[in-house]
């Protein structure tokens, strides 16, 4: 276990409840009010994408996507879920690791000279709403290379210290996800604090939520809840497995490492590269690539200067 991993693999006593949408709002106030900036899915400019949450009716309720391989559009649904669409163009890793980061600032003074300042890290304190099983393996990984063994990165590490994560488990796959195949989803179990299953049928429109730690199971004590019985576990059972039977695409049974290593010299990575336009958004949507460069800038009088760090 590196040095971000918690007592969320271990935590035993683990809370039980039905909550319905006046219980997920109360879900975001009670984040809020433990002082966390709360990030989720909502509708902007067409899409899906990941925002600072004021309340749980800016989540999309009603929206749904279309998703297949160079297509993207989201779609009016009529059952009001909240979380019934597969991932969209953003990562958690946006919050993680941001695309920019300063890393320190020198001023020139004619009589004292350069005085360095390191930038300090930021700290938030985040609650993530909304997390989908593969994005859970994600944060993992970057945790495994951020934030373990020597060389940690202080500013992923603050940022992901004490990261509240509200797992959502997958009902809809889209059209291009294989999770099944790499056995990251569509069901979590394990590295989220709160995990919900959400239910839209006959019964009406709930959230099956169970906690993954000490304080995931405070939160949820303090929300308007009823207990959970076996029908609703079955219910949610159901619709998890109904998403794996209906993924989208599978990876084949390969090690990827060794076919990786052995193909550095293939023609396919050249007809990749001739099409390359050199746009970064593969580097913006993928949720583990971690690799960065760094730039200097001055200002035009050359007495202050900065570097920063970002995304290659």
């Amino acid at each position: 276990m590196n040095d971000l991993e918690d007592d969320r693999a271990d935590y035993g006593d683990r809370a039980e409840a039905v909550l319905d949408r006046g219980g997920l709002d109360a879900l975001v106030r009670a984040l809020k009010r433990r002082g966390r900036t709360v990030i989720g899915p909502t509708v902007r400019d067409g899409a899906i994408v990941l925002d600072e949450l004021d309340s749980a009716d800016e989540l999309p309720h009603g929206w749904g996507v279309e998703l297949e391989a160079g297509h993207y559009r989201i779609r009016r649904r009529p059952d009001g879920a909240a979380f019934a669409h597969s991932a969209g163009p953003q990562s958690w890793k946006t919050y993680l690791h941001p695309e920019r980061v300063r890393q320190w600032t020198v001023d020139r003074h004619p009589v004292d000279g350069p005085t360095v300042r390191a930038e300090e890290p930021r700290i938030v304190s985040y609650a993530f709403l909304g997390v989908r099983p593969c994005d859970l393996r994600a944060i993992r990984i970057l945790d495994r290379v951020m934030g373990g063994g020597r060389h940690r990165d202080p500013d992923y590490v603050s940022r992901r210290t004490g990261a509240f994560l509200v797992a959502v488990e997958c009902t809809e796959p889209g059209a291009t996800c294989f999770c099944v195949s790499m056995g990251a989803g569509p069901g979590v179990d394990a590295g989220y604090d709160l995990a919900l299953t959400e239910l839209v049928d006959a019964s009406g429109h709930r959230f099956l939520c169970r906690s993954g730690s000490e304080e995931g199971a405070a939160v949820l004590a303090e929300l308007p809840r009823r207990s959970a019985d076996e029908a609703v576990r079955a219910a949610a059972s159901r619709v998890v497995r109904e998403a794996a039977e209906h993924m989208g695409r599978s990876m084949p049974p390969v090690d990827l490492r060794s076919l990786m290593r052995d193909s550095l010299d293939a023609e396919r990575w050249d007809d990749v590269t001739s099409r390359c336009l050199s746009c970064g958004n593969c580097t913006m949507v993928c949720p583990t690539c971690f690799c960065t460069t760094t730039e200097d800038v001055t200002d035009l009088t050359g007495d202050h200067a900065e570097r920063w760090r970002r995304w290659d």
